[in-house]
C-alpha cells in the first residue's frame, strides 16, 4: 500500500511540475503539491525512525528513572539501617556505661574491704610483734639482773635471796 502511494506521490510531482516562468503565470498550486509530496516523502521516510528513536529515548530515560528511584529507595532503607545501628550503640554504650559504674562500685567495695582486712591483718602483726618484743626486753632485764646478782655475791646470796631480787626487778 505505501509503495503505491510512494508511486502515485512521485508520479503526480512528475506530472504537476510544470513551466510557470514560460507561461508567464504563477506556479503556486503546483509548488504546493511539490511540497506536500516532499513533506509526505519524508514523512514516510523518517516518521518511523523518529518514532522509534522518541519511544526508545522515553524508554531511556524512563529505565534512568526507575534506576534512580531504586537507588533512592536503597539509600533510605541504608539511613535507615545506619539509624538503628546508632541507636543500637547508644544502648549499648548505655548499657556498657550502666555496668561499668556496677563493676567499678563493686571493685572499690572489694578493695575496701580487703584493705580493712589488711589493716586488721597488720594490726595484729604489730600487736603479735610488740608482745614478742616485750617478752625479749623481760628476757634481757631478767638475764640482765641474773647476771649481776651472780657476780656480785656468788656465795653470799641463796635461793630465796634470789627470788627476791628476781620478783623486785620483775615488779
Amino acid at each position: 500500500m505505501s509503495k503505491i502511494i510512494v508511486t502515485v506521490l512521485l508520479l503526480s510531482a512528475y506530472l504537476f511540475g510544470s513551466d510557470a516562468g514560460a507561461e508567464g503565470s504563477t506556479d503556486i498550486v503546483q509548488r504546493t503539491i511539490n511540497f506536500l509530496i516532499f513533506a509526505g516523502i519524508l514523512f514516510y521516510i523518517l516518521a518511523e525512525p523518529v518514532k522509534s528513536y522518541f519511544s526508545g529515548r522515553s524508554t531511556g530515560i524512563a529505565d534512568e528513572l526507575e534506576k534512580v528511584q531504586e537507588r533512592l529507595r536503597e539509600s533510605k532503607r541504608l539511613k535507615e539501617a545506619a539509624e538503628h545501628k546508632i541507636e543500637e550503640a547508644e544502648h549499648f554504650a548505655n548499657e556498657l556505661s550502666e555496668s561499668s559504674k556496677k563493676e567499678n562500685k563493686i571493685l572499690s567495695d572489694k578493695i575496701l574491704a580487703q584493705s580493712e582486712q589488711d589493716l586488721e591483718i597488720i594490726t595484729k602483726q604489730n600487736v603479735a610483734l610488740m608482745e614478742l618484743e616485750k617478752r625479749k626486753m623481760v628476757r634481757e632485764v631478767v638475764s640482765e639482773v641474773m647476771n649481776d646478782v651472780m657476780n656480785s655475791s656468788n656465795d653470799a646470796l641463796g635461793k630465796e635471796a634470789m627470788t627476791e631480787i628476781l620478783k623486785k626487778k620483775v615488779a
